[in-house]
């Protein structure tokens, strides 16, 4: 079993609308609605390989309930969250339909009582003893500690549990200093830990600040790895046009994935970006083509050595 944490879980919501106006009254022409939240986007992607994964976080109010009913038909997907006093937020992305462009609306999220952040940690805790791997990933909620990723990688690694972090800024700054086993932070979020804009200079920084394995998210460009056995550069075979929302997110997946069947470093990495790139040729934001999927294997995404920075 794969664990997913998403401390900051969402009920996202997309409209699309033929042009997207400031200032202007819209027509919506397509509405979809499903249980968001980094972690869960990884989860059904995990799900969708053929992986069984457990779900947990938080869950409040009538937000919460869809969330939660929403996972319901997800096959391969377990619900483990955990109920909070508040209201989970709501994500609105408003797809322009003449562009393809999306613009993101995010809420924070409900406050967590200190007792629910105390009854949180003794579920991840009791859950990480059936866990192959588990991805910690998102923002964090108000009330929860700006260190609770460090923790929570300290917690993953006491058990024996490799643990992935796919956060930003200080959450990310402290957790890496708990020694995740990788990150996966994508170009703003690594020159915004390291100082560096470079991408290979600012992955082996992050690397030396205490993340065993760095992947790098560069957009269109693919991924950087900088890793124990080598570093490498994947791209896919051709630019891929669409919505990128929830791109990084399949990628993690594909990572997450190559690491618990134990895939050499080049294969995991050729397998995260044919899944970040059909996730962008998706209709719907945050899933994943698998005819594009299976295409873009099929051609071969390039994956080569990289050399040091200077």
């Amino acid at each position: 079993m794969i664990l997913t944490v998403t401390l900051n879980t969402a009920l996202d919501i997309t409209y699309r609308v033929p042009r997207l106006r400031p200032h202007a009254s819209h027509r919506v022409t397509g509405v979809t609605q499903r249980p968001g939240g980094k972690g869960l986007n990884v989860a059904r992607v995990l799900a969708a390989l053929g992986h069984e994964v457990t779900v947990t976080g938080f869950a409040g109010g009538g937000t919460g309930d869809a969330v939660r009913e929403g996972l319901t038909g997800v096959r391969g997907v377990r619900d483990a969250l955990l109920p909070v006093a508040g209201p989970t937020r709501r994500t609105i992305a408003v797809v322009d339909e003449r562009t393809g462009d999306t613009t993101q609306l995010n809420e924070p999220g409900p406050a967590v009582a200190p007792a629910e952040w105390n009854a949180f940690q003794e579920a991840y805790e009791d859950l990480l003893a059936g866990a192959g791997a588990v991805a910690l990933c998102g923002s964090l909620p108000p009330g929860v500690p700006v260190g609770a990723y460090a923790g929570l990688v300290r917690t993953a690694r006491a058990a024996g549990v490799p643990v992935l972090l796919d956060t930003s800024g200080e959450p990310l700054r402290r957790g890496v200093a708990a020694r995740p086993d990788l990150i996966k932070p994508n170009a703003d979020e690594l020159a915004e830990l390291t100082g560096s804009h470079e991408p290979l200079r600012a992955t082996q920084a992050a690397r030396r600040r205490g993340a065993r394995s760095v992947v790098a998210s560069l957009g269109a460009e693919g991924l950087l790895a900088v890793t124990a056995e080598g570093r490498w550069r994947a791209t896919p075979p051709a630019r891929v046009h669409g919505n990128p929302t929830g791109a990084g997110d399949s990628a993690v997946a594909g990572l997450l994935s190559g690491l618990v069947e134990h895939l050499p470093w080049p294969e995991s990495l050729g397998r995260a970006v044919a899944l970040s790139a059909a996730t962008v040729a998706a209709p719907v934001a945050g899933e994943f083509d698998r005819a594009a999927y299976e295409e873009l294997l099929g051609r071969g995404v390039a994956v080569t050595a990289e050399a040091d920075a200077a």
